[in-house]
């Protein structure tokens, strides 16, 4: 699989020059790496192109611009996304790639530690930002959300979606607006062990800490309540998984034909999207 890694940015060179470094090291290299300079005043664009990434610009600011036109420019099998203040391990796009060997995967998400504040601030942002975000959008969602500053999808998962994603909003959280749009035939994997390191800043202040809160409202309400288009307890099937799968989408019975050739519509049992591992 080839693979992009798309980075949006905005007036952050220093720790987008940090990123980048820990992607230079990588065992397995990124094909490319895509950076959406999102209307910088800093040198984060010469940073990116110092470093061999391919510069995309996005002149209004808003991370759903940002984060849409990285994924539109990628030209990867597989698109891997992180924030600029995320560091990764040395095996970060290999331990992806481990995952996506299994040709049921359509996304990859995974977890966080924190750099740049005392421990308190760190274990909070672990367990309550992280932890609790993983809890309660995976009971509202039926499926894990994908973790913006450390995932990954196929290619063809966005050219389902990228028509859906209310990439003109602003204040709104664009991975957890991807996650709503997921279909019910996708499979997300949560690999707990598949980690990045990013930046405590949003627990600097109350006040960041309340916007990025504020903005999980907002988003949820774009895509209207869950009660309206169907209760929670109904989407759960008794087993702990969501299904049925649909069986009539040409796309998606397209895209899994092509990465598995054994692979016919109907071999799935009910409930299979959406797994957990």
């Amino acid at each position: 699989m080839n693979v992009s890694v798309v980075i949006p940015a905005r007036n952050d060179a220093p720790m987008l020059r940090r990123a980048l470094g820990a992607l230079a090291v990588q065992t397995r290299p990124a094909d490319e790496i895509v950076i959406v300079d999102n209307g910088s005043t800093d040198d984060s664009a010469d940073v990116a192109r110092a470093a061999g990434a391919r510069v995309v610009t996005e002149p209004i600011a808003g991370i759903p611009r940002a984060s849409a036109a990285g994924y539109d420019a990628a030209r990867g099998d597989l698109i891997m996304r992180i924030d600029a203040d995320t560091v990764v391990p040395p095996t970060w796009i290999a331990d992806a790639l481990a995952d996506f060997a299994d040709p049921s995967v359509d996304l990859l998400t995974g977890r966080a530690t924190f750099y740049g504040a005392g421990p308190v601030t760190r274990r909070l942002g672990k367990a309550w930002w992280v932890g609790g975000m993983y809890w309660s959008m995976t009971i509202w969602l039926g499926h894990p959300p994908v973790f913006g500053s450390n995932f990954a999808m196929r290619r063809e998962v966005w050219t389902q979606l990228r028509g859906e994603v209310h990439r003109e909003t602003r204040g709104i959280h664009d991975d957890l607006d991807l996650s709503l749009h997921i279909k019910p035939w996708m499979t997300v994997r949560l690999d707990p062990s598949w980690t990045a390191e990013i930046s405590a800043r949003p627990f600097a202040s109350l006040r960041g800490l309340a916007r990025r809160v504020g903005w999980v409202v907002p988003t949820l309400r774009g895509h209207g309540s869950p009660w309206r288009r169907k209760a929670l307890w109904d989407r759960w099937r008794e087993d702990g998984t969501w299904g049925p799968l649909p069986e009539s989408d040409g796309l998606a019975a397209d895209a899994r034909a092509a990465r598995d050739p054994g692979w016919t519509p109907g071999d799935e049992t009910p409930g299979e999207g959406h797994a957990v591992a």
